[in-house]
């Protein structure tokens, strides 16, 4: 690290040609990687490049021989406009676009892995663990690993196996509190809440998710009323989408004044807690039982 293999960021841009200048030491190249900087940001009010960008696009374009020979350059962007210093690395290496995968194809990969294993499982169950262990794909192979070694070898993964095993993410947790909440069981509801809690998830971190799945379920119900893109109305992603059909049945729950409520509720309680006026906990399940009763 700092000699061999450099990290670049916002903050030390200018160290990029210096440290493409300074020779590997005992090797024959160094790596550098330059991560989430405005190197490939138009300003749309200005046609030409800042002047960082056209200091280190002039470097690329006079000494492109000696970085091929000496050093590895990755550039990572969440996001980039193809401007002319894009432009010139396109030429000069290789753009790789990397996207989150779809529902569709982490069940495919699940699938694979199973099956090297010789253990049977159905996609509806596959899907089932996608949709309440979040799209991340490491902690679905996790999870998957650990069903394979439950279930053994000719064995067959379930749905149940999945519920006893498989831990929740957040959000599928947050759905089931509030499809029991919209069902006025709050004995469940709360045992969600507990449970939570006994997991030592933060509980201002719960009240936040509460807020902002709400705040999602009352988006929803707009989107349906008005005729308009659920997809776009909520910011989901495109390996999100599956998604939509659980927000849309649990907007049919309520009515708009029933969550106008509740979410001002959540921002009080948020606010009076900050204030020492009452204990996040109580506050919590004071809201979720007022819409109960």
């Amino acid at each position: 690290m700092g000699i061999n293999y450099v990290l670049i960021d916002e903050s030390n841009l200018e160290d990029i040609i210096p440290n493409i200048e300074m020779p590997a030491f005992g090797y024959d190249k160094k790596l550098i990687i330059i991560k989430n900087t405005s190197l490939f940001k138009k300003d749309g009010r200005k046609k030409s490049e800042t002047p960082i960008q056209e200091k280190i696009l002039d470097f690329i374009k006079n000494n492109i021989d000696i970085i091929k020979e000496s050093v590895v350059l990755v550039f990572v962007n969440q996001e980039v406009d193809k401007n002319t210093v894009f432009e010139e690395i396109e030429k000069n290496g290789i753009v790789c676009m990397i996207e989150e995968l779809k529902p569709y194809q982490l069940v495919k990969k699940l699938k694979q892995i199973c099956s090297l294993y010789k253990v049977n499982v159905d996609d509806v169950t596959l899907n089932y663990l996608v949709e309440t262990s979040g799209t991340s794909l490491q902690n679905l192979i996790n999870e998957i690993r650990k069903l394979i070694e439950y279930a053994g070898e000719n064995g067959k993964i379930t749905i149940d196996d999945v519920n006893n095993l498989a831990i929740k993410q957040m959000e599928s947790v947050i759905f089931e509190l509030t499809d029991n909440l919209a069902i006025r069981k709050i004995d469940k509801s709360l045992e969600i809440l507990d449970n939570l809690i006994y997991q030592k998830e933060p509980i201002q971190k719960i009240l936040i998710t509460l807020y902002n799945h709400f705040k999602k379920i009352y988006l929803c119900l707009i989107a349906v009323e008005e005729n308009k893109d659920i997809v776009f109305s909520l910011s989901l992603k495109p390996n999100q989408t599956f998604l939509v059909s659980k927000y849309k049945k649990q907007a049919s729950y309520f009515k708009k004044n029933e969550l106008r409520k509740i979410l001002k509720e959540f921002i009080e309680l948020d606010y009076n807690s900050k204030n020492g006026k009452i204990d996040v906990d109580i506050g919590l399940r004071s809201i979720l039982c007022n819409y109960c009763s």
